[in-house]
């Protein structure tokens, strides 16, 4: 049976002022994160504040571990990817 986990990941963009200037400091993460394997990402929360964001990432896998090092590679990847401060991060397993 296949194991599902969902990664919900906030973020603080410091001085950001504009929805503008928050979609440009997230440019391409969509897309970069989507490409990895047994993944869907969305930006699940905060889309018309200026200063917040919070990601929603989900991975499937036959084993628990395999979706366990997926998650943490896609949490490396935003945090290196975006301008932006991590201030939380949570796992939610489905199945």
């Amino acid at each position: 049976m296949a194991k599902a986990c969902l990664l919900r990941i906030d973020l603080h963009f410091g001085g950001c002022r504009s929805l503008k200037e928050k979609r440009r400091r997230l440019k391409g993460i969509g897309t970069r994160l989507g490409q990895m394997a047994n993944v869907a990402i969305c930006e699940s929360a905060h889309q018309n504040a200026h200063q917040r964001s919070q990601w929603s990432i989900v991975a499937i896998a036959a084993d628990t571990v395999v979706v366990e090092k997926t998650l943490t590679e896609a949490e490396r990847r935003l945090e290196e990817a975006v301008d932006a401060q991590l201030i939380g991060a949570r796992r939610e397993w489905l199945c």
